[in-house]
């Protein structure tokens, strides 16, 4: 690929290099809100989708060139390590993960196995290899975090509460922490080979871990996630942390050896600026915003952009995923709109 012609204005913000405007992209950014992706999922499942690297590839590059994003991320789910350790799972439509064996017992994460990516994933590496040909911005490649995994395995889908899970965590903090071990040893090495197949990126969702409270986050959770962040810290590509409902954590986040704190609408630039983070941040319009009227959408996407570009690491994004409900064409035009306000601006 000619340089000449890549914008990496993602990866400049990332490490807090000059950069001629703030770059964008989506949580969520390719899927549910485009007709070309609703009539592929008519046919295939999304397991099915991330299995065929060339229609992986696909639904990935699509928003990109739809929207004129500054970066791509990998179509796939969070939970598509899991079966390689032997976690039966299944996306059910209109529910999410559903998993037949929940743990109960410290047998249970016991008999869990390790991965070997090339033979497991080699998919998700043949889609990474083929996007890497294709691209013309940054590729952002993740992972989920131990809690969010260990949550739904533990639940056995999505929860509103996560009363079984913090139950075990208190009730069995043994079998607790060896279950962090075990998906935090599955998560650096499905993560390292996304990375050696030529994603120049990571973040890594802790969708869930907001259920928590700062205390519990620092025994239960963050010594696995600086082991994580460590390791990967080594290989030379920006990392990205988020979280939903997760505010009260952003300078547990600060504290790890990441690149990016990932900002959901709860908590404004400016306060996290305030609280001392000195991190590029990432974010944070509320996605809901986007069913408004655009008057309303670009006052509060000003009101973010000011605050994001009074320091060069800034990346703007929304506070959590598109909704199936949000039109393409507003997604193009708030994309327009952050670039031309920021370079007139920066």
């Amino acid at each position: 690929m000619d340089q000449k012609l890549f914008n990496d204005t993602f990866l400049k913000a990332c490490r807090g290099e000059a950069h001629d405007h703030v770059p964008v992209w989506y949580m969520r950014q390719a899927g549910r809100s485009q007709p070309e992706y609703r009539k592929i999922k008519e046919k295939y499942s999304l397991f099915e989708i991330t299995h065929q690297p060339e229609l992986c590839a696909y639904v990935t590059k699509l928003p990109v060139d739809q929207y004129n994003n500054d970066a791509a991320i990998l179509y796939k789910d969070i939970m598509t390590p899991l079966p390689a350790i032997g976690v039966d799972v299944e996306i059910k439509s209109g529910i999410g993960p559903v998993i037949d064996n929940p743990i109960r017992t410290k047998a249970d994460v016991e008999r869990l196995g390790t991965i070997n990516p090339e033979q497991d994933v080699a998919y998700v590496l043949d889609t990474i290899k083929l996007l890497r040909q294709q691209l013309t911005v940054p590729l952002i490649s993740f992972g989920g975090a131990p809690f969010t995994l260990a949550s739904y395995m533990i639940e056995g889908g999505p929860s509103k509460n996560y009363n079984k899970t913090k139950a075990f965590m208190y009730a069995e903090p043994e079998a607790w922490h060896l279950l962090m071990d075990k998906l935090g040893e599955m998560t650096i090495t499905y993560v390292k080979s996304q990375i050696a197949a030529g994603a120049q990126a990571i973040q890594i969702f802790d969708s869930w871990v907001g259920a928590l409270n700062v205390a519990d986050y620092r025994t239960f959770v963050k010594p696995v996630m600086n082991r994580i962040f460590a390791e990967l810290k080594q290989e030379n590509v920006p990392l990205i942390m988020f979280g939903v409902g997760a505010s009260h954590l952003a300078n547990e986040w600060n504290d790890l050896p990441l690149d990016v704190v990932g900002l959901d609408w709860r908590l404004s630039v400016q306060e996290a600026r305030d609280l001392g983070i000195k991190k590029t941040v990432q974010g944070n319009l509320d996605p809901a915003i986007l069913l408004a009227p655009w008057e309303v959408i670009e006052e509060r996407t000003k009101a973010i952009l000011d605050q994001g570009m009074k320091n060069p690491n800034f990346i703007f994004n929304l506070g959590h995923g598109v909704f199936p409900e949000v039109q393409p064409d507003t997604l193009r035009r708030l994309t327009a709109f952050v670039h031309e306000y920021s370079m007139n601006k920066m």
